[in-house]
């Protein structure tokens, strides 16, 4: 069983991770002017609907429009429509959000606002399939993204060749109205660009780094996509497009602000923290193993860091699906990974999405300490066979060891944390 007092203080960092991130902390200070016109809100992500509502109360003045969230993932908003779709695949509401959000940018003025309220997840949302492509071929793509191991940048890269509101064009169907992109950050590096595939902030990726990017990561794609990328037409706007001008994008919240805040909690229970990266990408196995033997180096011989102390780290890992898998989600298979790299060791960890759901289950993550891989032995499971199947998930269900905070209302990326005594 995991150190009740272990997991507290585990728990009361990742708590401290997501109050940082709180849409209304974050937003309070990055409020834009209000216009001579109307103000139009938009938005998308697992975090959308909790913006919103931040949103409306912290504005002085009327609005009004819609942003698309994971389903379940609503909330109450006076005049701001939530709808819901599916993600990590999107659906048939995706497409019926999608266009909600265009028709809520149409026919503006110069003297008109849009603020977007952007974060993780946004990318499933807003489907919008271009000429020639339908829903079965976006969610094909989709599908093939999330099988092939390719970081978030790279993903999020080809997805905007292949839609109508990627990579900026939402925020060019808006001109001339003035667009404030108001971003919480859930990839490496914190580019607003790169978070749902900037669907309001263009970028300089173009349809030849999308074709580099399937080839350098042997990414198989559907047949209708592979046309479409090398037919060589209509890329995303460029960055200095006049359509454009006058708008402000500005990261209010991130993976290095609640590691930080994570850190003082550490530090207030007599636990010197360290951040290792807020921008760690990688296989998730891969990067289970290498955080272990930095842990077991600590925990064996005091070095780098001496005990007691905590290992903070934030990014994207991936998971490489080749065959059929079991029920994973990449921070339970980080997890499981570094179980078997610190057994027998005094190390308790946790690793969590923070937007409350890892992978396509109810948890947002697990715990896992030095005896959860012979705990698993004394059920009868082998902990090898369950990390080659992705099958992680099951893993920290047989051992009760699931995280299940619920849906946190934001998504500033993963948040792992190893306690070494």
């Amino acid at each position: 069983m995991i150190d009740t007092q272990d997991k507290s203080l585990l728990t009361a960092m990742f708590n401290a991770a997501i109050a940082a991130a709180d849409p209304k902390v974050a937003l309070a200070n990055h409020l834009p002017e209000k216009p001579q016109g109307r103000t139009v809100v938009i938005g998308a992500g697992k975090g959308a609907a909790q913006m919103a509502a931040a949103f409306e109360e912290l504005w002085d003045g009327p609005l009004e429009g819609v942003v698309v969230t994971r389903y379940d993932y609503g909330g109450p908003t006076r005049n701001i429509r939530v709808l819901e779709a599916s993600h990590p695949v999107p659906d048939e509401a995706g497409l019926v959000a999608t266009r909600a959000l265009t028709e809520a940018v149409s026919d503006l003025t110069k003297d008109d606002l849009v603020v977007a309220l952007i974060c993780g997840g946004g990318s499933a949302l807003l489907p919008a399939p271009p000429d020639g492509l339908n829903l079965e071929d976006e969610q094909s793509l989709n599908r093939a993204l999330l099988a092939s191991g390719a970081p978030i940048s790279a993903m999020n890269a080809i997805r905007k060749q292949v839609s109508r509101i990627k990579g900026g064009r939402l925020a060019a169907l808006a001109h001339p109205a003035k667009v404030v992109s108001l971003v919480v950050s859930d990839v490496p590096g914190d580019d607003p660009a790169q978070v749902a595939s900037g669907p309001t902030i263009p970028d300089a990726t173009d349809r030849q780094t999308a074709l580099k990017l399937v080839e350098g990561y042997r990414i198989t794609l559907p047949e209708q996509i592979e046309k479409h990328l090398d037919n060589g037409l209509d890329d995303t706007p460029r960055p200095t497009d006049a359509v454009f001008d006058g708008n402000q994008v500005a990261v209010i919240a991130s993976a290095s602000i609640s590691l930080s805040a994570a850190a003082k909690v550490a530090q207030s229970a007599g636990v010197t923290p360290h951040i290792l990266s807020d921008a760690i990408e990688g296989e998730a196995r891969d990067v289970g193993m290498v955080h272990a033997a930095i842990a077991r180096e600590v925990r064996l011989n005091e070095r780098p860091f001496e005990t007691p102390c905590v290992l903070l780290s934030g990014g994207e890992t991936t998971v490489t699906i080749r065959d059929q898998a079991g029920r994973g989600g990449r921070n339970a298979e980080f997890l499981l990974a570094l179980a078997t790299g610190i057994e027998g060791l005094d190390i308790t960890a946790m690793a969590a999405d923070t937007d409350g759901i890892d992978g396509s289950e109810t948890n947002a993550g697990a715990f896992a300490d030095g005896q959860s891989c012979q705990r698993l032995r004394d059920l009868g499971e082998d902990p090898g066979a369950l990390l080659s199947g992705h099958d992680a998930w099951s893993a920290f269900s047989f051992l009760d060891d699931l995280f299940v905070p619920g849906p946190t209302g934001t998504n500033v990326n993963d948040f792992r944390a190893i306690l070494i005594r």
